[in-house]
């Protein structure tokens, strides 16, 4: 069965972007694929936490997977940082890294762009990222396009190694841009894609926003003067948003969409949408308050680091002894 590997970092409540464009997909592939879904909470730290509030957050990410639809018993879910081989994989590959190559990296420019003091981390984040993902021997990674530049990077680094130690000790692993539908846009700026880290909350929906902050967030959600309900994402891009919205929560097609609403205000269209959100976001809701606090969550992720380290601890033995890191005991 091949491998996927996918990452998120617990830096906020997810969005309904984060939802429909990751992991809805994830419960879909965890009956098809060996999974390993991974709280990548040591990327978090490339930028200055409150250690109370992350400890939150990476709770509040697992038990969000899980009222999503990850099902423990067919794919593992762990926390990034009680695996230690992460880390210690991530210190390799950094030798293997180019600075150059680094701080080519689009993220690393955007985040570091007009700041006097910028963490080394922030660079070299991109090895430990492809450490996350070799370390399973994944096949298929799950990205948006803004992480597409570090998959390749990951696919460069398991290459050059693979050749400089003429050892096929890593996986090349494929690049999978999430299906159509996937790339949710702020509802306050449409030409700009969803985001937990929206200054403007009005941009985005958490998966935790109650019925009436989302049904008063839609209803806020820019649009046009026009009144006609129809996808063109150049010339109404928040109407086009909508569609992708209420097509993604409900499996109707944009055209179907557009055949209902059509002759109809946006007034209609958006109540609509707004309880379209809430149907598919309230029941998550609901298993998330029953997990939040739980013993159940703690023993999940306890199982999950468990059995993350098994096949990460074999891959970082070989990559350590393809290097000469080490010893090579010798046999009594």
């Amino acid at each position: 069965m091949e491998k996927i590997f996918s990452g998120i970092q617990p830096s906020g409540t997810l969005t309904l972007g984060n939802y429909l464009g990751a992991l809805k997909q994830f419960v879909e592939l965890q009956d098809d694929y060996e999974c390993y879904f991974c709280i990548v909470d040591e990327h978090a730290i490339t930028v200055p936490q409150d250690r109370l509030k992350l400890r939150n957050n990476i709770r509040s990410l697992a038990a969000l997977y899980l009222a999503s639809g990850i099902d423990p018993k067919k794919a593992t879910l762990f926390i990034q940082s009680e695996v230690p081989a992460h880390t210690q994989l991530g210190w390799i590959l950094q030798s293997m890294n180019y600075v150059g190559e680094l701080e080519r990296m689009t993220q690393y420019k955007d985040k570091s762009e007009g700041k006097d003091a910028v963490s080394a981390a922030l660079l070299t984040y991109p090895s430990l990222m492809a450490a996350d993902i070799l370390l399973y021997q994944s096949n298929i990674v799950p990205v948006g396009d803004d992480q597409k530049q570090h998959l390749e990077l990951t696919r460069d680094l398991a290459q050059r190694f693979n050749n400089r130690y003429d050892n096929e000790v890593f996986t090349i692993p494929e690049i999978r841009i999430p299906k159509v539908g996937a790339r949710v846009m702020s509802l306050q700026d449409p030409t700009k894609k969803m985001s937990k880290s929206d200054e403007n909350e009005k941009g985005f929906i958490s998966m935790l926003d109650d019925p009436k902050r989302i049904e008063k967030k839609i209803k806020s959600a820019v649009t046009d003067s026009e009144g006609i309900v129809k996808y063109d994402k150049a010339n109404k891009p928040g109407v086009s948003n909508l569609l992708t919205i209420y097509s993604s929560c409900t499996g109707e097609s944009i055209e179907a969409l557009e055949a209902k609403y059509e002759g109809k205000g946006y007034g209609e269209f958006k109540q609509d949408v707004a309880q379209a959100v809430i149907s598919v976001l309230q029941p998550i809701q609901e298993k998330y308050k029953e997990l939040i606090d739980s013993d159940i969550l703690d023993d999940i992720l306890d199982q999950g680091a468990e059995k993350a380290a098994i096949p990460a601890n074999r891959t970082l033995a070989k990559a350590k002894k393809a290097m000469g890191l080490g010893r090579v005991k010798k046999k009594k």
